[in-house]
């Protein structure tokens, strides 16, 4: 009986080892860098944002609190919103990358994986940029926006990607 699971077994095994690996591995980095504040990878995001804020007409300054390992945005002569590593989308990539090797395929499995880390960087900038534009000019609609609206942006891109992946390249297969 269990030679009929074995294959979705396979599958569970390696997404759970892939997970695990990965998830510790980014705690190690996150434990390594606390006397510093916001760890580097989410203080390189808050600088992107605020690049490209201004871009868009949103004057924005940085304002560390290494003590609260925290980044503040100050948009248009106000604070606007935080930057705290949950901002930075790298326990969304974890999930995403451990799924696709879950479904592992050769090189193209590198490929997709690359390119839909790279789509996730983008959608989360974007997500974060957004976010401070509606504290910063709608207030009201702020709450709205940051528990519903932009985690189902980041994670309906995720749930794109894997269904992407599933239909066109994990389960195609090679004759057809």
């Amino acid at each position: 009986m269990l030679k009929d699971f074995k294959p979705v077994l396979n599958i569970l095994l390696r997404f759970i080892v892939i997970y695990l690996v990965l998830l510790f591995a980014y705690q190690f980095y996150l434990n390594n860098g606390k006397e510093g504040g916001l760890d580097p990878f989410s203080r390189m995001i808050a600088g992107q944002v605020a690049s490209i804020q201004k871009m868009l007409a949103f004057p924005t300054l940085l304002y560390d609190d290494v003590k609260n390992e925290q980044v503040w945005f100050y948009v248009k002569k106000n604070y606007a919103t935080r930057m705290v590593e949950g901002c930075n989308a790298v326990s969304v990539m974890i999930l995403f990358i451990a799924f696709v090797f879950a479904f592992y395929k050769g090189s193209k499995t590198f490929v997709f994986a690359l390119a839909g880390l790279v789509l996730l960087y983008i959608m989360n900038l974007l997500r974060i940029v957004g976010f401070n534009v509606v504290i910063t000019d709608h207030p009201e609609y702020g709450k709205m926006f940051h528990d519903f609206i932009f985690p189902a942006v980041i994670y309906g891109t995720v749930v794109v990607l894997w269904l992407v992946w599933i239909k066109f390249f994990a389960l195609k297969h090679e004759n057809s």
